[in-house]
């Protein structure tokens, strides 16, 4: 059996009397789409941002390609960190620059790429999303479809192992939500990233993923495949994937 690359054990995070994460394990597997679901508030972002080292955990440990973060140099840990990108909710995209420029921007500002490797290797990227066409168009010029699509090239420039999406489909229609979907499993089978997703929209995440962990209650109440999910005798599960809660 493959080796998991991340993996957390006993993870606990709380904000203050809020116990967001009470003891949470999991893994995550390289080359697959792994989805985290769970109800709106349940901690699901914050459990993404632990995954980044945009937050830090109050006790336990995770693992990455087996070994403790906790126990790694910090150079160690900044190389790992160039692994990962962050496709944020809503796309956060620049609204005064270019598409170019946005994509451009997290190769200008961590590494030293001359002005022309940095153009050759955002042509490329825009030449594979099929973004080439409005490279000189802003954000507010385009669709929201082609928004995400944007926000996911900026996560790829880097060429990044790993990566992350934060509700990618939060506030879209079925059809739309849909198109994000394939955007996402089309592109993470061309390029090969490992892809963690976080998101409430069941069935449809089902189709795109391997795997499949839950949050509920500060802990993962599943994990497993999305086969797998929808055979359990679990309450609270059921519920939730039913449409039961949210």
């Amino acid at each position: 059996m493959a080796k998991p690359f991340i993996r957390f054990e006993n993870v606990y995070k709380s904000f203050g009397d809020n116990h967001v994460m009470k003891g949470v394990s999991f893994s995550i597997f390289e080359g697959e789409v792994s989805t985290i679901i769970g109800k709106s508030g349940v901690g699901k972002s914050v459990l993404l941002k632990h995954i980044i080292d945009l937050m830090q955990n109050d006790s336990g440990t995770i693992y990455y390609d087996g070994k403790p973060f906790s126990d790694m140099t910090t150079q160690d840990r900044k190389k790992m960190k160039r692994k990962f990108s962050y496709m944020f909710q809503g796309t956060a995209l620049f609204d005064s620059m270019s598409i170019y420029d946005n994509i451009a921007l997290p190769l200008r500002e961590t590494t030293r790429f001359s002005r022309n490797k940095i153009k050759e290797l955002v042509d490329e990227k825009m030449d594979q999303l099929e973004l080439f066409e409005h490279s000189d168009s802003y954000p507010s010029q385009i669709s929201g479809g082609m928004k995400k699509r944007v926000a996911l090239a900026r996560a790829l420039i880097t060429n990044p192992e790993v990566v992350l999406f934060d509700e990618p489909t939060t506030g879209l229609d079925p059809i739309r939500r849909n198109a994000v979907h394939n955007m996402i499993s089309e592109y993470q089978k061309k390029f090969g990233f490992t892809c963690i997703i976080v998101s409430h929209e069941i069935p449809d995440v089902f189709y795109i993923s391997q795997r499949i962990a839950m949050l509920d209650e500060g802990k993962i109440v599943f994990e497993g495949t999305p086969s797998d999910i929808q055979q359990q005798d679990n309450p609270a599960i059921n519920n939730f994937i039913s449409g039961g809660a949210s």
